[in-house]
């Protein structure tokens, strides 16, 4: 025979303000490990969703990022020429020489000023960027020294904004427009003609590295053989979705340093609902004596005190999640391992994410209440009716 879920209920309606102490404790705990969760989620999806399963970047052999490449005129003039390159309207190879530096910039939350990648680009590499669109202003004008930034670097540095001039490099810089690429990491860059960039950097004769598109998925691998295997061009050649894959790095970080407060912090919860239900039996050891004297065996009680203590846990993984619901979509920024400059992200409070946390409360209310729960189920009868 089972005891009723209402005498679960009422008992902890009964001791509401020790309650609702052990389920704040819970619920901070699973407000900790939801939020780095979301950071991490956040993460993922930005670098998951930037990149083109069709296009190629080829850096010098042995560099890990954009930023610490370095590829030769020469070298995009041989890659252009490659088979299996697709072609652009105007009958151009889709081949996009690119250089990426760093600057400094004083952002909304940090005066000092935080890195961001400005990307001199070509003409054929803005074509190839089919979903960044232009959210205010007006383009660049090749040859001149204007950019366009990124909607999340509009957002956070106050001085990119329309109009602005920026000191980059050894010229002064207008802000020309403000471009939406979705979802992408592209709206934490900023975007110039390359020729201006290389130039004012003293770069004219190198760039640091050089997007390809290929025709189809065949020929993307076969692209990526050949430019690895070509001895004269010394280049590493991987699909850019994998090149962006690989940043998830910086989530997988915070995921586990998340991990691991939760997990000491919830040392600390599990105590709180173990001393919560201790005291809970030692306050009904009658009503426990009374319950076997009505038949209720000792696995029944056992269980019932068991599911009292996850009721209590889930009702702090409840709160918990409540309070973090609240920053789903905030926007946020965190310096890349790989590219040495923040990128912009939302945090993203996910279903699996809230799953997550609502098994970590669980999790809690079982190892808090089973030894309470077992020593409610191992009195005897008479021993319990004598205390009570």
């Amino acid at each position: 025979m089972k005891i009723p879920l209402a005498y679960n209920l009422r008992n902890l309606l009964v001791r509401r303000g020790t309650t609702v102490m052990t389920a704040l404790g819970i619920a901070l705990t699973v407000a900790v490990l939801v939020t780095t969760m979301a950071l991490a989620e956040g993460l993922n999806q930005l670098f998951s969703s930037s990149g083109n399963p069709r296009h190629i970047l080829v850096m010098r052999k042995g560099s890990t990022a954009e930023l610490t490449s370095l590829v030769t005129r020469a070298m995009f003039q041989d890659i252009k020429f490659k088979n299996g390159i697709a072609r652009s309207k105007g009958s151009e190879p889709m081949v996009s020489l690119e250089f990426v530096t760093v600057v400094n910039l004083p952002a909304v939350d940090n005066p000092e000023g935080n890195n961001v990648t400005l990307r001199g680009i070509s003409p054929t590499g803005l074509e190839m960027r089919e979903g960044m669109k232009l959210e205010s202003g007006r383009w660049f004008q090749q040859g001149r020294t204007e950019i366009v930034v990124g909607k999340s670097v509009a957002q956070r540095y106050p001085g990119a904004k329309v109009g602005a001039k920026l000191r980059l490099g050894r010229s002064m810089w207008e802000v020309a427009g403000v471009v939406d690429a979705g979802t992408s990491s592209s709206n934490s860059e900023m975007f110039g003609d390359l020729n201006q960039v290389a130039s004012d950097y003293d770069r004219g004769e190198t760039a640091s590295a050089i997007l390809v598109r290929a025709q189809d998925e065949v020929a993307l691998a076969a692209l990526i053989n050949d430019l690895g295997a070509d001895r004269k061009l010394n280049v590493v050649a991987q699909a850019e979705t994998d090149y962006f894959a690989s940043q998830t790095s910086t989530g997988n970080v915070l995921r586990y340093l998340g991990l691991l407060v939760s997990v000491i912090m919830a040392v600390g919860s599990a105590f709180a609902a173990m001393n919560t239900m201790y005291a809970a039996v030692a306050r009904r050891t009658k009503e426990i004596g009374t319950l076997r004297v009505l038949g209720f065996s000792r696995r029944s009680i056992l269980s019932s005190f068991l599911l009292e203590s996850l009721f209590l846990a889930l009702l702090g993984g409840l709160m918990g999640v409540a309070l973090v619901l609240p920053i789903n979509g905030f926007t946020t920024g965190i310096t890349s391992m790989t590219t040495f400059s923040e990128v912009a992200f939302s945090l993203r409070i996910t279903p699996k994410v809230i799953a997550t946390g609502m098994a970590f409360a669980a999790l809690m209310g079982a190892l808090g209440g089973l030894f309470p729960a077992g020593n409610a189920a191992r009195k005897q009868i008479l021993s319990a009716l004598r205390e009570g």
